[in-house]
């Protein structure tokens, strides 16, 4: 027999993609009660940088322009290189998501987090 496994709305079928995209949107919703003017940035999730330097970077903060909002990158496949399970993961999503957002708004981490470094 050939076909899914589970149903689509099970998280069983759930894509790496997919839940890396929901790892980030934790990161981002937990950032936004504390700093409600992250709903203007847009958060985006790519498989790996465009143009890659001596370091592979695991995310980037792209300032708004003319016309276009401020912009936060963070890259799937490094991350998911450096990581072992879903926990390491979800930490490390969490601290890039962090550093991004404290270079946009000019801040040291641990002012954007509290608990930036301790988990």
């Amino acid at each position: 027999m050939r076909g899914p496994v589970a149903p689509p709305q099970v998280p069983l079928s759930a894509s790496r993609g997919e839940v890396f995209r929901d790892l980030v949107q934790d990161s981002v919703e937990r950032l936004e009660r504390r700093w409600p003017q992250l709903a203007e940035v847009d958060f985006v999730v790519l498989d790996v940088p465009s143009d890659l330097e001596d370091s592979v970077p695991l995310g980037s903060a792209v300032p708004a322009a003319k016309g276009r909002p401020a912009q936060i990158v963070v890259y799937r496949r490094p991350i998911e290189i450096r990581t072992k399970n879903r926990d390491e993961r979800s930490l490390l999503v969490h601290e890039v998501v962090v550093e991004q957002v404290a270079e946009l708004l000019g801040l040291a981490p641990e002012s954007v987090d509290p608990r930036y470094g301790q988990d």
